[in-house]
């Protein structure tokens, strides 16, 4: 049985119909059909304007945001794909935090739904910072499709994983 740790917290009976298309070797072809583009957002410049726009149309009073980049190293080093964090710093006499968002370099190929999923989770994270119900539902108000986006990242996760275990065997 293949295990599959990105949808560990999902149901059996959805991770054996994703086992049945990785046994039928159909699981690429069902997220090509599903994700056939490719964002255009591949400079942190652009990731920055990209993550302040959608900042600007749902969260216009929430704290901003100092710095956006992607981070070669986050799945790799922290097991994330994605990452807010406020810095604190002593500026004279006074207290000034920089509010950070990193994304994983695998989302520069990945689709533009995907990139825009994990966007939303972080953002999210300036309102509510606990992964609770409130913040699943301002992920929802954000991005409708949220839950199944998120789902079909874990699958695409999975399937990135499966091919570069399949590389690495001879």
């Amino acid at each position: 049985m293949t295990p599959l740790k990105y949808l560990a917290g999902y149901p059996p009976a959805v991770q054996e119909q994703v086992r049945q298309l990785i046994a039928q070797d159909r699981l690429a072809d069902y997220l090509q059909r599903r994700y056939p583009q490719r964002h255009a957002v591949q400079s942190d410049k652009a990731l920055y304007a990209y993550v302040q726009a959608l900042r600007q149309e749902h969260l216009r009073n929430a704290p901003g945001i100092d710095k956006v980049l992607y981070d070669s190293k986050l799945d790799v080093v922290r097991k994330a794909l994605g990452l807010h964090s406020a810095i604190s710093r002593v500026h004279g006499g006074r207290l000034k935090a920089k509010k950070e968002i990193r994304i994983a370099s695998v989302f520069r190929e990945a689709a533009p739904e995907f990139l825009r999923m994990i966007v939303v989770h972080e953002l999210a994270h300036l309102k509510e910072f606990e992964h609770n119900k409130a913040f699943y539902q301002l992920c929802c108000h954000m991005e409708p499709d949220y839950h199944q986006l998120e789902f079909d990242l874990r699958v695409f996760l999975s399937w990135r994983e499966l091919s570069a275990a399949n590389e690495r065997t001879p």
